[in-house]
């Protein structure tokens, strides 16, 4: 008993009217766009506005904002505009400068400072080193500072002398004279005031030279003490020199650090720092006062001639000192360094060196008290970049490590800067997909991006939205500068954003699209030397666009009508259906017939699809395919075995076919093959199939209606062409106004459908023969001549098995009788 499925007979073609929702006229009542004020907020955004803002005000750790949505629907203008406003209305964040660290020199301090402030002490430290170089070598020059030094040199050199009159006394009473050599001092034996010359000493009594021996050995020890103590002596003068140093050092500093601190006083950080400087530059006055020579420039950077005194500098990290509210960052490359910072090298006599002074901010650190917009996909392609994201989330934190040191890759001297705490809303802007990817494996991810702004891609179409939708345009050519639209031109727009929701009952949202229609308009309408843009030069617009995108489309137009590619568009044909495919390339999507055909034979109920078993066929096109064998088995074998084998194929197709589209095409050719009743060639068909006959609407239903009207009108319209679609499609119609004028003549037409029973009347021309009270088909009809080519295919299976079932038997009765014969005997 065959499934009930109400149908009314061969549905009527739609009328030209259904096929196209026009914007009437009458409802706009301005003459041009002049005449319209700007559209305030975003255009049928209402859901992701409600969400931005609360994801921006909410002040809680994890309530970040991710604004998804597909390009071109105005997420950027949005998150800029409720940004700027966000941002107004919070304070202008401080400054953070890095200083030299004097405890740990390879571990920087940040300190942060007032807005504004920074920008001060980084000149105020400049001054001071500035007038120390020069106070500083002056103060060591004056007369005072000499005195004191010669004061010092001629104490010790006083005691030297003293020591050396002493010795020089005592041994001369002992008769003994001390000697200044060039090479240093010496003793002698003297006698009458003259030293003894060596043959003189030897006439000596040995009493007397035993005596003198023991005098030279005696003063030769004082001698050599007096020696040793020369280089404590120069120690202690040395450090005199240096006390003296330091307190004159003291005089020229303390004053002007003493400014500085009371300058700052309301920030201990700086006075801490200023102190230890004070500390740092008493203790290397030598330095100071050496350090005479030009300033180097070295990759922009003025550097002293000595290292040591970049020390004194003041990096000025961030410097919101012109900031009016908090930051707003947008950084076009979200890598790794430019999110967290980097440590900066030079060259120095072969090897690369840095310091404080080269480290460089992130856009963290520029973001830090206000807000960070990143572009997700950008953002996941930068190595590591994403997890320094979270990292810093997680922490408050910004770390600024080298990537080749964390990954053990560097081998140059490196700094550990102190991490800087950071406080700021990020916003990222991606695709649904890359959204639903990270809240689904990073569970991290949910804990940082809390609140999801998710943007339309199309709203309804009603009297105020295509008011606002004017309004909208009016606004965009404003800002853009275009010329004028008309009445007639907003209208034309309307419903190009009504073909391109694919819903006369609802616009596009996508911005974009409208803002390049609008441009390319205004550019024709200038060339005319126009005052304002008409509606024929919105169209002129989009068959210009056509005409540049439509290379491929026109090839494949001209391999079917020149027969490359087989599609038959008049008489009748059993198995075979012309269905429509879709291809999408760049920004252009066009339809295009295509012959398919369906084959039965005798089997055990398969229904073979060529595409999926040459790995060509989707999973989707799969599905539709497995769907229609359930229909088909379920409606005609529910009370028998399905006997029959079947092939549907996608003829001269090469490449991958997906989607299920056409899977009610495939179930008409089949059921055709099956009956051995021909379809119209003339009439195309797109709709997919549930397990119970009924037709389902698909997309693209626009774009496939013209795909095949193209081919039709190519070769001459005759009235009997047209195509089958989803009576759920119906109000999807925005079709091109040739296809219309078409259609209006009766040269053209288009069926809505809602099951098997109506699409196979309408391609056959034969009833489908709907079961009555009783359950009996009517004889001759679509159903019933299935029916009975199944009933035979399994008439036909049985006969076959039961030979087979009678071989069988035969066969094991030759094989027992064989093995059961009594053996013969042998003589």
């Amino acid at each position: 008993m065959l499934p009930v499925v109400v149908s009314d007979g061969v549905p009527a073609a739609l009328p030209a009217e259904k096929l196209y929702g026009r914007c009437d006229l009458g409802a706009l009542k301005f003459k041009t766009t002049t005449d319209l004020p700007d559209l305030p907020g975003i255009l049928g955004q209402e859901r992701a506005v409600e969400a931005a803002e609360f994801g921006l005000a909410i002040a809680r750790e994890g309530y970040n904002l991710f604004v998804m949505g597909p390009a071109g629907t105005g997420k950027r203008s949005l998150v800029t505009r409720l940004l700027d406003k966000a941002a107004a209305e919070r304070p202008t964040p401080g400054d953070w400068v890095y200083v030299h660290n004097f405890e740990q020199p390879h571990k920087p301090r940040a300190i942060s400072l007032p807005a504004g402030r920074g920008k001060e002490l980084k000149a105020d430290m400049v001054r001071l080193m500035e007038d120390l170089l020069t106070a500083i070598p002056a103060l060591f020059e004056s007369e005072e500072y000499r005195s004191r030094v010669d004061q010092i040199e001629n104490e010790f050199s006083e005691r030297e002398a003293a020591a050396l009159r002493e010795l020089g006394a005592e041994a001369e009473k002992q008769g003994i004279a001390l000697l200044r050599t060039p090479s240093g001092f010496g003793l002698a034996p003297m006698k009458d005031g003259e030293v003894i010359a060596p043959d003189e000493f030897e006439k000596l009594n040995d009493e007397e030279k035993q005596r003198i021996a023991r005098v030279l050995e005696d003063l030769h020890e004082r001698l050599h003490k007096i020696i040793r103590q020369a280089p404590q002596w120069m120690r202690e003068k040395k450090e005199r020199i240096r006390a003296l140093n330091r307190e004159f050092s003291m005089l020229a500093v303390s004053h002007q650090i003493g400014e500085l601190q009371e300058k700052y006083r309301d920030l201990a950080e700086v006075c801490a720092y200023l102190e230890a400087v004070q500390k740092d530059l008493v203790d290397s006055a030598d330095e100071l006062r050496k350090a005479q020579e030009a300033p180097v420039q070295v990759m922009g950077i003025t550097l002293t001639a000595q290292p040591t005194f970049r020390r004194y500098q003041v990096n000025l990290l961030i410097d919101n000192s012109a900031g009016h509210g908090a930051p707003v960052v947008w950084p076009d490359h979200p890598s790794y360094p430019n999110l967290v910072g980097r440590i900066e090298h030079i060259e120095h006599l072969g090897a690369l060196v840095t310091d404080f002074s080269l480290i460089k901010p992130g856009a963290l650190h520029q973001a830090n008290g206000g807000y960070l917009v990143l572009d997700a996909h950008r953002l996941l392609t930068q190595p590591y970049a994403y997890e320094a994201l979270k990292r810093s989330l997680r922490s408050r934190q910004v770390h600024i490590d080298s990537l080749g040191q964390m990954l053990g890759l560097a081998h140059t001297v490196s700094l550990e800067p102190q991490p800087i705490p950071v406080e700021c809303k990020v916003v990222l802007q991606g695709e649904r997909l890359l959204y639903y990817l990270l809240y689904e494996y990073d569970p991290e991810f949910r804990e940082l991006f809390k609140v999801v702004a998710d943007f339309e891609d199309e709203m309804p179409r009603g009297d105020d939205a295509v008011q606002h939708y004017c309004r909208l345009i009016a606004t965009l050519g404003r800002k853009e500068g275009l010329l004028p639209f008309d009445r007639a031109a907003c209208a034309r727009l309307v419903e190009q954003a009504s073909r391109e929701a694919e819903d006369v009952e609802r616009l596009s949202t996508n911005m974009q699209n409208l803002l390049d229609l609008m441009r390319e308009a205004d550019h024709l309408a200038r060339i005319e030397l126009h005052d304002s843009i008409s509606a024929d030069a919105v169209q002129a617009a989009l068959d210009a666009r056509e005409r540049r995108t439509g290379r491929v489309r026109q090839r494949l137009q001209e391999a079917i009508l020149r027969d490359t590619v087989a599609v038959q568009t008049e008489g009748q044909w059993v198995g075979q259906i012309n269905g429509l495919s879709v291809i999408q390339l760049g920004d252009s999507r066009f339809a295009h017939p295509t012959r398919i055909t369906a084959t039965v034979r005798l089997g055990e109920g398969e229904v073979i699809d060529i595409s999926r078993e040459v790995n060509l066929g989707g999973a989707i096109h799969s599905k539709g395919v497995l769907t229609l064998a359930s229909f088909l088995a379920t409606r005609y074998a529910n009370n028998l075995p399905l006997s029959l084998s079947a092939s549907l194929a996608f003829e001269q197709t090469y490449g991958m076919v997906e989607g299920d589209s056409a899977s009610m095409a495939e179930l008409c050719a089949l059921l055709s093959a099956i009956a051995d009743v021909p379809i119209r060639q003339a009439i195309a068909m797109t709709g997919s199939v549930d397990q119970y006959g009924h037709m389902q609407a698909i997309g693209a239903v626009n774009e496939k209606i013209e795909g095949f009207f193209d081919i039709c009108r190519a070769r001459g319209l005759d009235g009997s062409h047209g195509v089958v679609i989803p009576e759920a499609n119906v109000k999807h119609l925005m079709l091109r106004s040739d296809v219309v004028a078409a259609c209006g003549k009766g040269q053209f037409h288009i069926w809505p459908v809602r099951n098997v029973d109506e699409a196979m009347e309408l391609l056959t021309g034969l009833p489908a023969g709907l079961p009555d009270a009783e359950g009996v088909v009517p004889e001759g009809s679509v159903n019933y001549l299935v029916a009975a080519r199944l009933i035979q295919f399994s008439s036909l299976r049985q006969v076959f098995a039961g030979k087979a079932a009678t071989r069988k038997a035969a066969t094991r009765a030759k094989t027992k009788k064989r093995t059961t014969a009594p053996a013969k005997k042998r003589g």
